[in-house]
C-alpha cells in the first residue's frame, strides 16, 4: 500500500475532511463585526453565543466519543461533516440572537459527531509515528480554521450575510468526493474489550492534568480568536483586513500544531507541552498593545507556541490510557475545549468593562497557569500499542501495526 507523506491513506482522507469541518466551524467570529450591529449584540452576548457553539461543538463530543467506541463510527464520520457544512452557512439568515444560537448549536453538533471517531481512527492507523499522524490530522483542521476568515469575511462584506448559504454548495461537493472513500468501520474497539469512562479510572490523575491544560489553553486561544476581529475593526480596519489578520494568526498557529507532534515523538510530550505554554505568554501579553505588523508578528508567534501543544495533548492522553480511543479523544479535544469556551462570555463581560485590549492581556496569562498543571505529568509513558480497530480490516488490508 502506498503511503503518501508516510501516512495511511485514510489518515489523509480524515485530515482533508477535518480541514473542511473546522473551516466552516470558524464562520462565526469573522462575521461578528457584521452580526453585532445587525442583531444588536453586546460583547457579552457575542461571547455567550460563542459559548453555546462551543458547548455543542466540543462538550457534546464526550457523548459522541462514547457512542463511537461502541457503535458504527463511519455513520458519525459521514453525517457530522454534512450537518456542519449545511447548517452553519445559514448563519447569515438569522434575524434574532435566538435564531443565531439555534444555527450555531445545530451546526456545532455535526462537528462534534465527527471529531472523536476521526481522531481515534488516526491513532489506530498511525503505527509507530502517532505524534506525526495526529499532528497532520489536527493541522488539517487548524489550516481550515485559519483560512475560514479569508473566505467568509470578504464574501459577507461584498455580498451580504443573506447570501452566505451559497457557500454550502462547494463544501457539500467536496464532501461528496472525499467521504465516499472513507472505509467501513464497524467498531473502534474489539468486541468485549473494556472501554468507556469506567475503564479510564486507573488513568484519572494524568488525564485530569491534561484536561485542565486543554481547558486553560483553549480559554486563552479562543479569547483571542473571538475578540481580535472586533478589536481590529474598532481600530479602523475593514472586515476583510481584520479577517486577513485573523487568518495569518490562525495559519501560523496551525504550523505550530503540525510541529508539536514530531517534536513530542523526539523530545517527549511533557517537555513540549510545558515549554510551549510558558514561552507563549510574553508574546500574547505584549501583542494587544501593539499595532500593524508588530501586532501580527507577536500574536502569531504566541499562537504558534500555544497551538503546538494541541496534538500532543491528544496523543499523550491516548498513550497514557491506551483504551477507548474515541472517548479519550473526546475528553482532550471536545469536552475540555468546550469547558474552556464556557468562560468566553465572561471574557466578553470583562472586555465590555475594561476594554478588549486589557481583557486579552489577562487571557494571555492562562497558558502560564496551564503550565502549572503540566509540571506533574509523567515524563515517560507506556509504549505498548493498543489493539487495532475492529472492523477496519486485516493488518494486510490496512497496513497498520498491531499489538503482538
Amino acid at each position: 500500500m502506498k503511503r503518501p507523506l508516510g501516512l495511511h491513506p485514510t489518515v489523509l482522507l480524515l485530515a482533508s475532511t477535518h480541514f473542511l469541518v473546522d473551516g466552516f466551524s470558524n464562520i462565526y467570529a469573522p462575521l461578528l463585526p457584521l452580526l453585532i450591529p445587525q442583531l444588536g449584540l453586546s460583547l457579552a452576548a457575542a461571547g455567550t453565543l460563542q459559548m453555546c457553539f462551543q458547548m455543542a461543538n466540543s462538550v457534546a463530543q464526550l457523548g459522541f466519543g462514547h457512542v463511537a467506541d461502541r457503535w458504527r463510527p463511519r455513520v458519525l464520520l459521514v453525517a457530522g461533516p454534512i450537518v456542519t457544512v449545511s447548517l452553519l452557512t445559514l448563519i447569515g439568515l438569522a434575524s434574532t440572537p435566538v435564531m443565531l444560537g439555534v444555527v450555531l448549536v445545530a451546526g456545532g453538533l455535526g462537528a462534534a459527531a465527527f471529531h472523536p471517531p476521526a481522531a481515534a481512527m488516526v491513532h489506530r492507523l498511525a503505527g509507530v509515528r502517532k505524534g506525526y499522524a495526529m499532528s497532520f490530522h489536527i493541522t488539517g483542521g487548524s489550516l481550515g480554521f485559519s483560512l475560514g476568515p479569508l473566505v467568509f469575511a470578504p464574501f459577507a462584506e461584498r455580498y451580504g450575510l443573506r447570501w452566505m448559504p451559497l457557500l454550502m454548495l462547494p463544501g457539500l461537493a467536496i464532501l461528496a468526493v472525499v467521504l465516499r472513500r472513507v472505509p467501513r468501520v464497524e467498531r473502534l474497539t474489539e468486541p468485549g474489550a473494556a472501554g468507556g469512562f469506567r475503564a479510564l479510572a486507573p488513568y484519572r490523575k494524568p488525564l485530569t492534568l491534561l484536561y485542565m491544560i486543554v481547558v486553560l489553553r483553549t480559554l486563552g486561544a479562543l479569547s483571542f480568536a473571538t475578540f481580535m476581529p472586533v478589536m481590529l475593526t474598532r481600530r479602523g480596519m475593514s472586515l476583510a483586513e481584520a479577517g486577513t489578520v485573523s487568518a495569518v494568526y490562525l495559519f501560523v498557529s496551525s504550523v505550530g500544531g503540525f510541529l508539536g507532534g514530531p517534536l513530542a515523538d523526539r523530545y517527549g510530550a511533557r517537555n513540549v507541552i510545558l515549554w510551549s505554554l510558558i514561552l507563549a505568554v510574553p508574546f500574547l501579553a505584549l501583542a494587544p498593545a501593539q499595532t500593524g505588523w508588530l501586532f501580527v508578528a507577536l500574536v502569531s508567534i504566541g499562537g504558534f507556541l500555544l497551538q503546538s501543544t494541541l496534538p500532543v495533548n491528544v496523543t499523550f492522553g491516548q498513550t497514557i490510557a491506551p483504551i477507548s480511543a474515541a472517548t479519550v479523544s473526546s475528553l482532550m479535544m471536545g469536552f475540555a475545549w468546550g469547558m474552556g469556551g464556557i468562560a468566553v462570555p465572561f471574557v466578553g463581560m470583562l472586555a465590555d468593562r475594561i476594554g478588549i485590549e486589557r481583557a486579552l492581556v489577562v487571557m494571555a496569562f492562562m497558558p502560564l497557569v496551564a503550565a502549572l498543571f503540566a509540571a506533574p505529568l509523567p515524563k515517560d509513558t507506556p509504549t505498548h500499542a493498543p489493539a487495532r480497530a475492529a472492523g477496519v480490516g486485516t493488518p494486510e488490508a490496512t497496513d497498520t501495526d498491531v499489538a503482538r
